[in-house]
């Protein structure tokens, strides 16, 4: 299994509430998690899929939940 993860602007449950459909409706992703301690609010995603794929398929389900995110580095 990979992780990936991302800084984005999800930053309170409210805000999970609304991503939550969009994150869910990914067949490529096993299991997703936000840590909003995180002063960077990352996002953990959880897949068996190439990350490549998975990234822009995430990108553009936050982005269409008005959301922003970046891939984290190291």
């Amino acid at each position: 299994m990979t992780t990936l993860q991302f800084n984005t602007n999800i930053n309170c449950g409210n805000c999970i509430k609304l991503v939550t459909p969009f994150l869910n409706a990914l067949e490529s992703i096993d299991a997703w998690e936000v840590d909003t301690n995180n002063p960077e609010k990352v996002l953990l995603i959880h897949t068996e899929e190439p990350a490549d794929a998975v990234t822009a398929e995430v990108l553009g389900a936050l982005q269409q939940a008005g959301f922003k995110a970046d891939v984290r580095r190291g």
